[in-house]
């Protein structure tokens, strides 16, 4: 008896976590959903809007660096949304988007060397 009551008080207390937090699996279902579907209209710009060649070194670059071809599908959906794209871009124009997205995102790297002060016997003037 006391192990039924303890089961039920657990789900109880899931349920009631789950709501609260809300990680129910139907909203769980909603949000894959949702990121499936815009996965789903991400790709189909992105293939109105690219041709065979450039979709493919996108790809590439997805797999080096993801938040970089993440910034330049970005872009290139923001330009096709605008009407800025005459018609498919061929994988020289995507270089040349490559190029304006590197040069925007450029980190300056600067290395700053912090010497410590230590009494050194050579600094002294001791012989």
């Amino acid at each position: 008896m006391a192990d039924e009551e303890l089961e039920i008080l657990r789900r109880q207390r899931l349920s009631e976590l789950q709501a609260k937090h809300g990680d129910s699996p139907r909203d769980q279902q909603s949000q894959q959903e949702a990121k499936q579907r815009d996965a789903d209209m991400r790709n189909n710009i992105l293939a109105q809007v690219l041709d065979q060649s450039a979709r493919g070194r996108l790809s590439n670059l997805a797999l080096v660096k993801p938040d970089k071809a993440k910034a330049v599908e970005n872009y290139l959906i923001q330009m096709a949304r605008s009407g800025q794209l005459g018609g498919k871009i061929s994988e020289s124009g995507l270089i040349e988007i490559l190029e304006k997205v590197s040069q925007q995102t450029e980190k300056k790297m600067t290395v700053k060397f912090n010497r410590r002060r230590v009494l050194d016997s050579d600094e002294e003037g001791d012989d």
